[in-house]
């Protein structure tokens, strides 16, 4: 984030070398209480707690250093300098108390602003409030160290505190220590462990590459590796946008990076661009055309497009260069199931088993394969199959009690559903399905609770409108029937006109039945005159 400098008075002198003297002059000269606000890295901040005693050996200096996030800074400052003497009190990890405050609107790095907050943090309120404690109590100075982003939040959400201020000063930086900093960032840098940080960790590890970024002494190749490393981290944060922006400034420079362009094509899938996320993974393939993880993304992209064909095409060219790769073979079944070849599909499913047997998903698909061409039984196992690798799969207890369902198994089928909705209870067609199968084994109370639940996480759904209605009318229960059927037909006018024709198609079933029946007796009544039968 970058501070509005205006918002600080004069106190940042121009040149960081400036102001780090001019805070040993300060710090020398002050006697009692006073505040000073030093920005600084976390790495500075090191270097400057062990060079500031060699600096001012005549004054008495100790560190207090917090790992996490506090709410109060009075309590921990009273034991710690309790029978001690200190003149100068170094204050050294505050912005762990912030990070969970920082709503990040991500955008170009030079734009970077101050948070509108609906909230003053903690630790900021009780710092506005215990200004004057802190000046009665201890005659010591503080000094703050802090990254611009910390001290953005003082200046904004803690003014009565920041106003008593000695000055605020830049520590300067090394060329030295920008290159350690950022060959530590793009070290350390792996999708999958950006995953796993927490959310603070992940606002605390985008600060820290935007600190380097603006830094003047980062050289071009190292800003374009920090560049494409952040858009991995935010893509790693579901910040898809923000991860177009940093990454397209890094193209701009460095446009032969394969992986970058398929990282690209990624963050614009995530946020459904999918024209354009073929074209980075177009531009990717055209620098390494033998990517075979590109080529999977790029039938991915194309499958949400419904270009099933080139879908195919692209799974077929990831498999050739790479013919174990069971993402491929798996998505390339999902694609041949959307143009309903599921032979073909099957096959797709059965082969990313043999590669990956403890793919719960891919059993899952093998199941409904062998459904659709006929096979439930088969179909069934591979549903067990996909449930004891991951009990808490519900699409696989779902599809199992369709299955079951179709097989007349109602009260198996009302188990799978039970299962299914222990890890989905808000899912659809789970109530749905169960109420059918209730109403099967004529258990129409059950039923009506079944539908009553699908209605609540689905209420325009008129399937189950009408479905209610006619385990009401089974249970005598006519006005209420009515009125659910009435309300099927009121969300969906259509399916009001169709049950309309079928209840003529049925009546007129009914008279040709009756008109057949009068025509056989007429037969009849022929026959056995010919016969010479009298009465």
């Amino acid at each position: 984030m970058n501070p509005n400098l205006s918002d600080w008075d004069d106190d940042l002198p121009p040149e960081p070398e400036e102001a780090y003297q001019d805070l040993l002059r300060a710090l020398k000269r002050k006697s009692g209480f006073g505040l000073f606000f030093v920005q600084c890295t976390p790495v500075e901040a090191d270097k400057f707690i062990v060079k500031l005693p060699q600096e001012i050996p005549q004054k008495k200096i100790a560190v207090l250093r917090f790992v996490e996030a506090i709410d109060n800074l009075y309590q921990p400052v009273a034991e710690f300098v309790k029978d001690k003497q200190i003149d100068i009190l170094l204050i050294k990890g505050l912005e762990y108390s912030l990070y969970k405050y920082e709503k990040r609107s991500f955008g170009e790095i030079t734009e970077g602003q101050f948070s509108n907050l609906t909230s003053v943090p903690h630790i900021l309120n009780h710092l506005n409030q215990q200004r004057e404690r802190f000046r009665d109590d201890f005659p010591i100075s503080f000094v703050f160290l802090l990254r611009s982003f910390s001290i953005n939040y003082f200046i904004h959400r803690a003014p009565d505190f920041f106003d008593w201020r000695s000055g605020v000063f830049e520590l300067p930086t090394t060329p030295e220590v920008v290159e350690q900093e950022s060959n530590r960032l793009l070290r350390e840098g792996n999708y999958d462990k950006y995953l796993k940080l927490t959310h603070q960790q992940k606002i605390e590890r985008v600060i820290e590459f935007q600190d380097l970024l603006r830094e003047k002494h980062q050289t071009d190749n190292r800003k374009v590796n920090l560049l494409f490393e952040l858009g991995n981290l935010l893509s790693a944060t579901k910040e898809y946008e923000a991860a177009i922006t940093f990454r397209s400034q890094a193209l701009k420079i460095k446009a032969d990076d394969h992986e970058a362009w398929n990282n690209q094509g990624y963050a614009l899938f995530k946020l459904g661009r999918n024209e354009e996320a073929i074209a980075a993974f177009d531009q990717a393939l055209k620098i390494k055309a033998d990517n075979h993880e590109t080529w999977n993304n790029r039938g991915i992209a194309l499958g949400y497009l419904k270009r099933y064909e080139e879908e195919i095409a692209s799974y077929d060219k990831a498999i050739e260069i790479k013919p174990d790769y069971q993402d491929a073979w798996y998505h390339r079944g999902i694609g041949l199931k959307d143009l309903g070849k599921w032979k073909e599909a099957l096959a797709s499913w059965k082969k990313a088993i043999e590669i990956q047997p403890n793919d719960d998903s891919s059993w899952d698909w093998q199941g409904n394969a062998l459904n659709n061409l006929g096979q439930s039984e088969e179909g069934i196992i591979c549903y067990d199959q996909a449930i004891a690798l991951n009990p808490k799969h519900p699409h696989a207890w779902y599809n199992r009690g369709i299955t079951l369902g179709n097989l007349g198994r109602y009260e198996e089928a009302i188990t799978s559903y039970d299962q299914a909705l222990k890890i989905q209870p808000d899912d659809y067609e789970s109530w749905y399905l169960r109420g059918n199968a209730l109403s099967n084994l004529v258990r129409y109370e059950e039923a009506i609770a079944s539908y009553d639940q699908a209605l609540k996480c689905k209420p325009d759904d008129y399937t189950a409108w009408y479905s209610r209605g006619g385990a009401l009318i089974k249970l005598g229960r006519w006005r209420e029937g009515n009125h659910s059927i009435s309300k099927a037909i009121e969300i969906n006018p259509s399916f009001g006109k169709a049950l309309l024709d079928i209840q003529k198609k049925h009546i007129i079933s009914w008279f040709q039945q009756k008109l057949c029946l009068k025509k056989l007796v007429q037969i009849w009544i022929s026959f056995l005159r010919l016969i010479g039968f009298r009465r």
